[in-house]
């Protein structure tokens, strides 16, 4: 009796496994897939469409605000974006929860001494995930089209979120070089894009701010720190 009962609960324990795994490769699978046709390489910036802003996903800055490799790539890949006339304006989404650590100062003051203007720079200083980012995005900023700039691993999440948001998305792969715990990135997107699935399909949580809108189409000075 025992024997068949171990043996049934195992059978259930691996049907359960196997349950999902299908759904997780499913979800995979279907964020992949849907996002793919709106994703471009730098190489194609003739062929994007224009759109209100590039929105860049902040990630880990060091000390004196220098930006990690993966950060720095995503900047100028907006840059590059943002000077061929294909946005008016650069939104810089990252987290700036501690005073002491500030994602998007430091990527906008990278971004001015590339020449881009002060005045086109948007700053969301409570974009502490991809999720949140896109919709502040949407809400606090009023974005109802954008250009997402970010490395390969993580683009298709962020594209699928901004899509099923119901902004007018696509794109841009930042990663002209490899960089270090690229496994460890690639397991950990796999595992956000099942979360992201389920809180763009069936939670919808908010974020944790929300505020005061604050137009993409207007003055950029309200999301600066006053002097």
């Amino acid at each position: 009796m025992l024997k068949r009962y171990l043996r049934i609960s195992l059978i259930f324990m691996m049907a359960l496994f196997l349950v999902v795994a299908l759904v997780f490769v499913i979800i995979n699978a279907v964020v992949i897939g849907s996002a793919g046709r709106d994703i471009y390489d730098i190489s194609d910036i003739e062929t994007l469409e224009p759109a209100q802003c590039v929105l860049v996903l902040g990630a880990k800055v060091y000390s004196n605000e220098r930006l990690s490799p993966v950060l720095l790539d995503r900047v100028d890949y907006a840059i590059a974006i943002y000077k061929a006339g294909k946005a008016a304006a650069i939104l810089f989404s990252g987290d700036h929860g501690q005073t002491e650590y500030d994602e998007v100062n430091a990527m906008m003051n990278y971004a001015i001494s590339k020449g881009v203007p002060k005045e086109d720079i948007f700053l969301d200083h409570a974009g502490f995930s991809t999720y949140e980012s896109l919709v502040r995005a949407k809400e606090v900023f009023c974005v109802t089209d954008t250009i997402i700039v970010t490395q390969r691993f993580h683009i298709s999440r962020a594209v699928y979120i901004a899509q099923s948001l119901g902004l007018n998305a696509s794109g841009v792969n930042s990663d002209p070089r490899r960089y270090r715990n690229a496994g460890y990135d690639a397991l950990r997107e796999s595992l956000a894009r099942v979360k992201d699935f389920f809180f763009v399909n069936v939670s919808r949580p908010d974020p944790t701010y929300l505020g005061d809108k604050i137009p993409i189409l207007g003055d950029s000075g309200l999301t600066h720190d006053k002097d």
